[in-house]
């Protein structure tokens, strides 16, 4: 059978309409009505529930779906290994990621070593990106957290402390770094519930009995400079994330006693496709060390390398 069809059935299942899915895919709106009616007809099964223009993926729908995103990935490796010998000279790698940081320098890696691929990167938070690697819409994803999860295999890649940073007129400001407890009772902007930045310090006050007035929760690292840049708190952010701004300036908490790590997750069914293994070995490569794989417990020691500390 035809893999357009899957192709067709899949937009129309990420789209939600015909319409929709005929303009993502680039053809007629008659002709992807005629690939799902076919596809129906020759499997007789409903796939969508139809609503007006609206469609919606039945029981069924669901199951075909995980299939057909598996078997395009599988036809794409294919080509890739019949057409370039193992080689990835063209084609595409499709990447999720929670922020930017890291997954700018891991796609410099890889096309440093691959300059013919195709790269493309999907932002999202945590679960949204969770989502696209799980249903095949990318093929890796970089997510500040470990997640336990069967079906996923993660790979530790970086460790960064959490920092402070205040207004240049604050009083932190003249200082390099400060005891967590000096944190009592100072206003501390935090992000959104489940953030892993406000995760990680939150753990950190609270084992140490420090209590900050967080008085604001926003839900964005650009609001919380703006917050920061006007006075209303001390910004806590990972020094990776931290960008330099004469606004501002940056603050150790001593010891590190909270920190982020970067994972890069892979369907395990997926970990030793050509196109996957291809993006591990390449950030393998710029790290200098060969990443740990992560099971379902504790994280093993770092052994890529962790960013520098502030001066």
């Amino acid at each position: 059978m035809s893999t357009a069809r899957y192709r067709a059935f899949i937009a129309v299942a990420q789209q939600g309409s015909l319409s929709a899915a005929a303009r993502a895919l680039g053809v007629s709106q008659p002709t992807v009505s005629s690939q799902i009616a076919t596809l129906e007809r020759q499997s007789q099964i409903e796939l969508f529930h139809r609503q007006g223009y609206r469609m919606t993926l039945t029981g069924a729908g669901h199951k075909l779906m995980t299939l057909a995103q598996k078997l395009l990935v599988l036809e794409a490796e294919t080509e890739f290994f019949l057409r370039d010998s193992g080689q990835l000279n063209q084609g595409e790698l499709k990447i999720g990621a929670v922020g930017p940081f890291h997954v700018i320098e891991m796609v410099a890696a890889y096309s440093a070593r691959h300059p013919g691929m195709k790269l493309s990167i999907r932002m999202g938070n945590s679960q949204q990106v969770l989502h696209d690697l799980e249903n095949y819409t990318t093929d890796v994803a970089v997510l500040a957290g470990l997640y336990d999860r069967p079906e996923l295999l993660a790979r530790e890649y970086a460790r960064h402390a959490i920092i402070l940073f205040a207004h240049v007129d604050h009083p932190l400001a003249r200082r390099e770094q400060v005891e967590l407890a000096e944190l009592h009772g100072l206003p501390l902007l935090l992000r959104e519930q489940g953030s892993t930045t406000r995760t990680a310090i939150e753990a950190a006050l609270q084992a140490a009995g420090v209590k900050p007035r967080t008085q604001l929760e926003i839900g964005s690292r650009e609001a919380i400079r703006e917050a920061v840049a006007r006075g209303l708190g001390i910004g806590a952010v990972s020094e990776a994330e931290f960008i330099a701004d004469p606004r501002f300036r940056p603050v150790r908490i001593a010891g590190d006693p909270a920190s982020t790590t970067t994972y890069v997750y892979c369907m395990k069914e997926r970990s030793e496709s050509l196109l996957v293994r291809s993006f591990f070995k390449a950030i393998e490569s710029s790290g200098g060390a060969d990443l740990p794989t992560v099971r379902q417990t504790a994280p093993k020691p770092l052994k890529a390398p962790t960013a520098k500390k502030l001066a």
